[in-house]
């Protein structure tokens, strides 16, 4: 297909920037709306299944326990009550329950822009970026490439621009042009001024977190004390499945929980490999390596804004790799989602697929994930654009792609939809046009047209000779077109003179002071 979309390419002509030029917007995009999810999610577990479970998550934390490579951490659970044999650490499932009630059934976390406030919890879902992979493909290059910091600053944009992204994750794609040492804040910097959505550090040792708190509170202009009245941004750690939580990453969980930020533990808990090849096993796991990490989080700061997360899925038994947007993926989430409930804990999931470019795989795989986020109960959905090759690629196209489909599940989730009212019944109007005319003409219609469907801005409704004479472009290319307009008549959102100022000086004093150290 590539050569094939070369030549259409050659054909149709280079169209990027063309809306800029004329003043236009690119696309027409639905507004900035964060979704609530008026479903009943689907529970595939009954009560007692639910309860098996939870039992098996507890007795994984009594009998068998986590490594905590992080001496520090392990020393505070062993205070708190835990048994600490060395870096294993086991608890008893009543101090479990204890400790985990005591985190809120939801949070919002604050962004420079107050208007880009999200909660993370009750009905609420929001989607993110696609986060840390290494890789970079787009149709330009057709082949997958390592990620630079123009990659970076490219669908750091397209973060901004769609408003169904809502907030901001790890790096879109890891720069790896920059010096490990100095990267996060380069790549902060780009994130805090080319954004202003809701900002994420990786805990990878104290330099970065702490850089990353400071760079947000600058952002924002406000005091240490400001800071941490509320969540101003938040950390994902995965554990080291199976059964560890590594050192940097604990430092950095425990470092956002004392200055109360948001706090998202997601295992990568892959069936067959890291995990039981079961289901009921694998998330049984998942939940007690996430529980831990939480369990500690109450210890520091009772109520620090903790979400669990659920990265359960399978492994292709043929050669062994990942595999995502599977049935079993699906059910994984849905299971989780149960369990969430259950503990009164707010849920992070991801849109996700296998395939290694963006094709149909791609999209049905992307589509699968992302409606198990929905039915799942899920309020924060991670790579929910832009992920390819199982995390391994990020590619501006499928970005463009995957906000096609969140904006219709954004409109899938709009009660307007439901409403039953006369004027939604319409009986005048049904009546109007009897058995013999159509509803095209009639005011009800003329009324309502314009908003009454979705509106898609990348799939093409031509039929086939409509779309061959308009050059026969295949969805990735319109994409591609979409992706250039957007960067080439980008507009960073505003930010203060003076606040630029001070975040440029702290990135060039800490550069000179060395950055991070790059082992650990």
């Amino acid at each position: 297909m590539p050569d094939t979309i070369t030549k259409r390419r050659a054909r149709t002509g280079g169209r990027a920037g063309a809306a800029s030029r004329r003043g236009l917007a690119v696309i027409e995009q639905m507004p900035w709306n964060p979704p609530k999810v008026i479903d009943r999610p689907t529970e595939p577990l009954t009560e007692d299944g639910v309860q098996a479970i939870h039992d098996g998550a507890m007795r994984i934390l009594e009998e068998i326990g986590i490594e905590f490579l992080n001496p520090e951490a392990a020393e505070i659970l062993r205070k708190a009550g835990c048994t600490v044999d060395g870096e294993n650490v086991r608890m008893g499932r009543d101090m479990v329950m204890e400790h985990v009630a005591k985190a809120p059934r939801s949070f919002t976390l604050t962004p420079r822009n107050l208007e880009r406030q999200i909660t993370i919890g009750g009905n609420n879902i929001v989607f993110g970026n696609v986060s840390s992979p290494p890789n970079y493909w787009d149709l330009d290059l057709g082949t997958k490439v390592p990620g630079t910091r123009e990659m970076c600053r490219n669908l750091l944009k397209l973060t901004q621009y769609f408003n169904c992204i809502h907030f901001a994750g790890g790096y879109p794609v890891e720069p790896v042009d920059l010096h490990a040492s100095t990267r996060h804040l380069d790549v902060l910097f780009d994130k805090l001024t080319l954004t202003d959505k809701v900002m994420h550090a990786y805990s990878l040792g104290k330099e970065r977190v702490e850089d990353v708190m400071e760079m947000v509170r600058i952002a924002g202009a406000l005091s240490h004390e400001e800071f941490e009245a509320t969540p101003r941004m938040y950390t994902n750690i995965n554990s080291t499945s199976p059964l560890k939580h590594d050192f940097p990453m604990l430092d950095g969980w425990m470092r956002l929980a004392r200055r109360g930020q948001g706090l998202v533990v997601t295992p990568f808990t892959l069936a067959g490999a890291m995990a039981p090849v079961t289901m009921a096993g694998a998330v049984a796991q998942s939940l007690a390596e996430a529980l831990c990490a939480i369990v500690l989080a109450q210890v520091i700061r009772p109520g620090a804004p903790c979400a669990i997360g659920t990265f359960t899925s399978n492994v292709d038994m043929k050669s062994g790799a990942p595999a995502f947007g599977t049935p079993e993926y699906m059910r994984a989430t849905q299971m989780t989602g149960q369990l969430a409930r259950f503990y009164g804990l707010p849920m992070r999931s991801s849109g996700v697929c296998a395939a290694n470019v963006p094709d149909g795989q791609a999209m049905w795989e992307t589509s699968n994930s992302l409606w198990a986020a929905v039915q799942s109960g899920t309020n924060m959905v991670y790579h929910a654009a832009g992920w390819l090759e199982g995390g391994l690629i990020a590619s501006p196209e499928k970005f463009v792609m995957d906000c096609e489909v969140l904006q219709q599940i954004q409109r899938y989730m709009d009660p307007v939809l439901t409403a039953t009212g006369p004027d939604e019944i319409a009986i005048d109007a049904i009546k109007s046009v009897g058995n013999a005319g159509h509803f095209f003409g009639i005011q009800h219609t003329q009324d309502r047209y314009a908003t009454a469907f979705y509106q898609p801005f990348l799939s093409d409704w031509k039929n086939y000779e409509g779309w061959e004479a308009a050059g026969g472009i295949w969805t990735p290319e319109r994409a591609h077109m979409i992706f250039k307009e957007i960067v080439a008549s980008f507009e960073e959102p505003p930010m203060d003179v003076a606040i630029r100022d001070e975040l440029a000086d702290f990135v060039a004093r800490r550069k000179a002071e060395g950055g991070a150290p790059t082992d650990f």
